[in-house]
């Protein structure tokens, strides 16, 4: 069963690009370890895609190659925090049309030229100096959500799980600069999607 890990630095998290069944330090490695944990007679190849700096456009750019080419079983996607971090300086925002063009787009893709199960998993951003991107950041949460009722099989609504897990604990536990997980942050990602994924295994 192969499983695909989409994404930005969050998903990339210092894997080896000359592996991709690498997996780096975060979520990707622990999701990994839990999924193969619960389902000890199931053979997987796990393949982590990630590019830190990734925004949706650039998964429209290389998605042929890495995904549909690669005709996955599940396909998993976290996106978005950097059409909004890169766009941050006097507010120059990623017009919300466009951001929701480029991610339709690769999720159709998947529909139309795969048989790929879609986990999606939503951006988020933990309290820290960076609170005024919701400015951008929280349209553009609703537009993910919007498509994952229309595309995912899936959905972890990792900006709500972040919120709750914040209540009476130090927001930099779970993500010093309030977008990259430390490892517990990424353990808490990695415990939801591999509860996800319980949810389309006898699917798949």
């Amino acid at each position: 069963m192969k499983i695909l890990f989409q994404g930005d630095s969050i998903t990339d998290c210092c894997r080896e690009y000359e592996d991709y069944h690498d997996l780096g330090r975060g979520y990707a490695k622990f999701a990994a370890d839990n999924i193969r944990g619960r389902h000890p007679g199931t053979e997987f190849e796990f393949i982590d895609l990630g590019i830190s700096g990734n925004r949706v456009k650039s998964l429209r750019e290389r998605w042929q190659t890495d995904c549909i080419d690669l005709q996955p079983d599940v396909v998993s996607i976290l996106i978005g925090v950097n059409d909004t971090w890169h766009f941050a300086e006097g507010k120059n925002w990623i017009p919300n049309d466009e951001f929701e063009a480029d991610y339709r787009f690769i999720l159709t893709e998947i529909k139309e030229k795969t048989n790929a199960k879609i986990i999606i998993l939503e951006q988020f951003l933990l309290p820290s100096d960076k609170d005024w991107f919701r400015e951008d950041l929280a349209p553009k949460i609703e537009i993910t959500r919007k498509l994952a009722r229309e595309f995912a099989d899936v959905f972890i609504p990792t900006d709500g799980i972040f919120a709750a897990a914040c209540v009476g604990v130090d927001p930099a536990l779970w993500a010093a600069d309030g977008v990259h997980p430390t490892e517990a942050g990424a353990r808490l990602i990695a415990e939801h999607y591999a509860d996800a994924f319980d949810r389309i295994f006898p699917t798949l």
